[in-house]
């Protein structure tokens, strides 16, 4: 029998598995594996990418606008505007689907959300280089929650004042909660690789100073 579309949590027999806290010190990081089921994530994954307003990124570097090929979507309440890598961006109205996952997201990171973040990586080439999800506009001491639907990548942290490092496989489906202070110690990239790897979606859940 199929799992209904919007379905946090897979089976009885074959529940979320949570991993402790990733990080050895200056953070809290938990992985959440199956927080989806395989049905859900694909029909998610389909109407996700049908419903959005896909937009390639484009980033300020040495004072030049770069178009990266990775797209991205940005959604939230209005006012919720953002601004990173020296571009503003202004939400997208949030779907059904999307409050659906933002419902789940929220449950398990005990914290109100009001803006994601979604970005679609179409292979191996495209990734995310080291950063921390620490603009003015976030909440201080807000949680963020990563939700993963397509091909699984390798997600890293690295200390920013100490040589210690983390990494975990982001599966289909799973949820990853980055509690404070992990922004401020610690910086993240989403790794390239040259394995074929599926087309891949992450939503990242903020809560945003509204304007």
């Amino acid at each position: 029998m199929q799992t209904d579309l919007f379905e946090p949590t897979p089976s009885g027999d074959d529940p979320p598995q949570v991993d402790v806290n990733l990080l050895p010190k200056d953070g809290s990081v938990a992985y959440i594996s199956k927080v989806f089921d395989p049905d859900s994530c694909s029909t998610l994954f389909t109407s996700l990418r049908a419903t959005l307003d896909w937009q390639q990124d484009q980033l300020v570097m040495f004072g030049k606008l770069i178009t990266t090929k990775r797209e991205v979507a940005w959604v939230g309440d209005a006012g919720c505007s953002y601004t990173y890598s020296g571009v503003k961006k202004f939400p997208q109205a949030w779907t059904p689907e999307l409050l659906h996952i933002k419902h789940t997201a929220e449950a398990l990171a005990h914290h109100t959300f009001n803006s994601c973040l979604l970005n679609l990586y179409h292979d191996g080439a495209q990734g995310m280089g080291w950063h921390s999800d620490d603009e003015v506009e976030l909440e201080a001491n807000a949680p963020i929650a990563s939700v993963s639907f397509g091909g699984e990548r390798k997600f890293s942290f690295k200390h920013k004042f100490e040589k210690l490092g983390a990494s975990v496989v982001l599966e289909n489906g799973s949820v990853l909660l980055m509690h404070a202070p992990t922004q401020h110690f610690w910086h993240h990239s989403l790794t390239k690789t040259k394995r074929r790897v599926l087309p891949r979606i992450n939503l990242t859940f903020r809560a945003i100073r509204q304007e």
